[in-house]
C-alpha cells in the first residue's frame, strides 16, 4: 500500500493540485511506472481513454481514489493472465503424461 501511495504522490502535484494527477502527470506515471502493463501508454488516444475512464467526477484530473481503481483493475487483469498461463502449462503437462 505504501508503494502505491508513494508512486501516486511522486507524480501528483508536479503541476497544479498536489493531490491529483493532471493528464500530463498521469501520462508520465503510466509510461514510467506501468508501461509494461498498459501496452502503448505513449499513445495519446490511449492516455485520453484511461483518463476518461478514471476521471469519474469529470474534473479533468485523477485523484487517489480514481487512481486506485486503475491499480485494482490492472491487478485483476494480471491475475487473470497469470492464471490462464498456469492453466495452459498444467494442460500441456497432463498431455505429456498421457
Amino acid at each position: 500500500m505504501q508503494l502505491m501511495i508513494q508512486t501516486f504522490h511522486k507524480y501528483s502535484g508536479n503541476e497544479g493540485d498536489r493531490f491529483t494527477l493532471s493528464k500530463p502527470e498521469l501520462k508520465e506515471l503510466l509510461v514510467t511506472e506501468l508501461g509494461n502493463y498498459l501496452g502503448n501508454a505513449q499513445d495519446k488516444e490511449a492516455v485520453d481513454k484511461v483518463m476518461g475512464d478514471l476521471d469519474s467526477n469529470n474534473d479533468g484530473e485523477v485523484d487517489f481514489t480514481e487512481f486506485i481503481i486503475l491499480v485494482g483493475a490492472l491487478t485483476v487483469a494480471c491475475n487473470d493472465f497469470f492464471q490462464d498461463q498456469k492453466d495452459k502449462q498444467e494442460k500441456k503437462k497432463e498431455k505429456r503424461l498421457q
